[in-house]
């Protein structure tokens, strides 16, 4: 730090440029959100999207080029996928600039306002109430109040004088002062903190490892199985090159899910837009299902259940000789102090002052710890602590204190005395006590709602602080908190096994360290919770990077919101419901409309291993599977998808998709083989079976996509009956382009097997339903008397 800098010019443009040539500029973390080249690139180069290109220039290449139609479907899905992705980065990157934070900055002699990064070592910034500070300083004139609750937990302010060294992250409760900046970028207090969290961590989502379980479980089978194919189409039955290749293709195309990948990124991509027009900013897309499925949610009480400002709780009158508001209300208009007694006591005690003249002021004092005025004919009054206030008197209302302090408030004493304060300003004698005012932190007005909402879906609720236990389970009970009184001191937790068994026992947790917060967070996860974090201050950097879902408030430090995955931008508690429900719709909506993409997975895997078995040849080609898909499985899962849904998230993703595609794969399977086997008897071509293959086929999808619009209502109706009039369209007149047989050709055997199909579709879904049923029942009931057997061989 350079002691020649003129406090009243500050830095030169010349020393500033010399300052960032040096790197010594106060850098901030780059942004969270990918480039539009990265969009594009994780869009376009997917495994997915190399087979499909593979496959079509395997159509190409035996110049069936009607079937290339797959193709297009997969550049659209591209495309709206990196539309959609760029168009929630722009969001976020939006928010981002909005949410910077600015401080005033003296250079060369003129007072500017920068944002955190542009300051550079040595800048002379004028600090005052309610800032934050930006980089570790010195203070070289005035004197601040200080509230360091973000670093280190605790609420009380310290004052920060000439001399004094003041901590990035830290917030100033009142006064002003002129600071020179000792140390930037990462050498700052709170960056320091931070770097014990820069390792990237996986989301904890689950539908990101079901989808790379299916990717990889499609990809380890489809290279195998489609040599295979082909050989037998080939080689065996001795097709021409462009009908095995065709129908090798179609059977690969069928396994792939392209659409599912698309759907997830566009459903999430929504979620993303819709919660920034709310004033959330979420910085990683899979934390919206995450906090879905969070069964934990850990808050901190400063500046997350409370404003981080004091109030008045009541007020207690002991001596009635003069109106005590009246009084609070003179003193207010005369003390002008700015600090958070002085704006909780304005808050309370609103309306007009009592016009009394003012005689001397006496302005509050951290040495003395009280303020007060003269009023002539009216008396003396003041206001502050009260045993500094009463001194060798304090015994008269200590117990009435005492009992307020043991509820976590701190108490405020009115005194008055009909005489003027001494020469020397102290205290006139036989101040009498007019009233008591207990303060405590000012509960934020949405905090009860939205804790009874969490309580109401079955999340359990831990408050985490650094402060005082008793202070922290009363803020807790006045938030509505139903067991606040079931707290614990951390300082007694000793050892590492204490807090992690303490993690389970209680709900309040008071001087908890940023060390024994990660502990905390980190043992309930081992216990099987999904645990959500919140959090303001640098004190909770390494409890957030723990957390599976971690949310910060916009108020609160910039490296907190930095590592946080949610940043609600208004610091509405509030807000959590509706980032909890657009959750839950993004993850019922993905789950439901997977299942359709995965019932055609399944049967083209099935029927693959079918026709190798059998010596069969494949009943479709690519462009009838497009026309399946598109209809019955694309166009639907976009709807759904973007659909309401506030159900409670249950079950394991990747289960209950598998549970409820396979009745319909296991349909169509079993029509497409009967059909192929009543084909071979009587015997009918390979476009008779084909076609009948495929209205079985799409049918069997209309079935399924009816079951999954349950409950129907205008919209799911009217979805529902486009897609059906668009099949049956496609099928009555656009055979030739889909390789069909006209219905006016077929022969009157192929319209008694067609109405079997249709009437067997129905009772087919509703036989495997209860058959996968049993299975699973049966395997859950031997998976439990495996539990209990092994739970008696360790009791004994």
């Amino acid at each position: 730090m350079e002691n020649n800098i003129n406090l009243e010019i500050g830095l030169t443009q010349a020393q500033v440029e010399e300052r960032i040539t040096a790197g010594k500029v106060n850098i901030q973390p780059q942004s969270k959100t990918k480039t539009i080249g990265r969009i594009i690139k994780d869009n376009s180069l997917t495994l997915f999207n190399l087979l499909n290109i593979i496959l079509a220039l395997l159509i190409i290449f035996v110049e069936s080029f009607q079937n290339l139609l797959f193709i297009n479907i997969v550049i659209i899905n591209t495309l709206i996928g990196i539309v959609q992705e760029i168009k929630a980065k722009k969001t976020i990157d939006q928010l981002s600039l909005i949410s910077q934070p600015h401080v005033n900055v003296l250079r060369d002699g003129n007072l500017q306002e920068i944002v955190f990064d542009k300051i550079v070592l040595d800048d002379i910034l004028i600090l005052k109430a309610g800032k934050q500070i930006p980089s570790d300083s010195q203070v070289v004139k005035g004197e601040l109040e200080v509230n360091e609750s973000l670093l280190t937990g605790e609420s009380d302010s310290i004052i920060k004088g000439q001399g004094d060294t003041l901590l990035s992250g830290s917030f100033v409760v009142s006064g002003q002062a002129t600071v020179q900046v000792t140390q930037v970028g990462l050498e700052n207090y709170a960056s320091k903190l931070v770097e014990g969290v820069k390792v990237a961590k996986k989301p904890n989502s689950e539908i990101m490892k079901a989808l790379g379980f299916i990717m990889k479980s499609i990809s380890i089978v489809i290279v195998p199985l489609g040599l295979l194919l082909l050989y037998k189409q080939l080689l065996v039955q001795g097709l021409p090159l462009q009908a095995g290749v065709t129908q090798t293709v179609a059977a690969l195309i069928g396994m792939i899910p392209e659409g599912l990948v698309l759907l997830t990124s566009v459903a999430l991509a929504v979620g993303v837009i819709r919660l920034g027009r709310h004033q959330t900013l979420v910085q990683e897309l899979y934390c919206i299902e995450t906090l879905a499925r969070v069964d934990v949610l850990c808050l901190d009480k400063t500046g997350t259940i409370t404003e981080g400002n004091m109030e008045v709780l009541s007020m207690e009158t002991i001596c009635h000789d003069k109106n005590s508001v009246q009084a609070i209300r003179a003193l207010i208009a005369n003390l002008k102090d700015d600090n958070a007694t002085y704006r909780a006591l304005s808050e309370s005690c609103k309306g007009e002052a009592p016009k009394w003249h003012c005689d001397r002021v006496i302005p509050f004092s951290s040495e003395r710890k009280w303020s007060g005025a003269f009023f002539g004919e009216q008396g003396t009054f003041v206001i502050g602590a009260p045993e500094f206030i009463l001194k060798e008197r304090y015994d008269e209302i200590k117990d009435k204190v005492e009992c307020y302090a043991s509820e976590g408030n701190r108490v405020l004493m009115l005194g008055y005395a009909k005489e003027p304060f001494k020469e020397d300003g102290s205290l006139p004698d036989n101040i009498k006590t007019m009233a008591l005012l207990p303060m405590g932190d000012k509960i934020r007005q949405e905090a009860k709602k939205t804790l009874e909402f969490f309580r109401n879906q079955g999340v359990t609720i831990k408050v985490i602080s650094g402060d005082n236990p008793v202070t922290v389970s009363q803020v807790a009970r006045r938030a509505g908190l139903l067991d606040w009184d079931n707290y614990v001191d951390a300082a007694t937790l000793i050892e590492d096994e204490d807090i992690r068994k303490a993690a389970l026992a209680y709900s309040v947790f008071g001087r908890v360290t940023p060390g024994q917060k990660r502990l905390l967070i980190e043992s309930l996860k081992s216990h099987g919770h999904t645990v959500a974090m919140t959090g303001d201050g640098v004190n909770d950097v390494l409890a957030l990077r723990e957390a599976d879902c971690s949310i910060a408030m916009a108020e609160g430090s910039d490296a907190v919101r930095q590592v946080s995955q949610l940043v609600l931008l208004d610091s509405n508690f509030a807000s959590f419901t509706r980032v909890l429900m657009e959750g839950r719709r993004v993850i019922n909506n993905i789950t439901r409309a997977a299942s359709l993409f995965l019932v055609k997975t399944m049967f083209s895997l099935m029927l693959a291993v079918i026709v190798i078995i059998a010596n069969e040849a494949y009943p479709f080609v690519p462009i009838q599977l497009t026309l399946i898909s598109a209809l019955t499985i694309g166009a639907p899962s976009i709807f759904l998808a973007l659909e309401p849904n506030k159900n409670r998230i249950t079950g394991n993703f990747l289960e209950k998709v598998l549970k409820k595609s396979l009745p319909g794969a296991l349909t169509v399977v079993f029509n497409v083989v009967m059909i192929m086997i009543v084909g071979s008897y009587l015997p009918l071509d390979h476009q008779q079976v084909s076609t009948l293959a495929v209205i079985s086929t799409g049918l069997i999808g209309l079935v399924i996509l009816f079951r999954v619009c349950q409950p129907l209502d205008n919209k799911r109706w009217a979805l529902f009956f486009a897609m059906t009039v668009s099949f049956l369209c496609c099928v009555l007149f656009l055979e030739d382009l889909f390789f069909l047989m006209p219905i006016q050709d077929f022969l009157p055997v192929m319209f008694i097997v067609l109405v079997i199909i249709i009437l067997d579709i129905y009772p087919l879904l509703k036989i495997f339903d209860w058959t996968i049923n049993q299975v699973e029942g049966l395997l859950n009931r031997h998976e439990k008397e495996k539990n209990t057997a092994k739970a008696t061989v360790l009791e004994k």
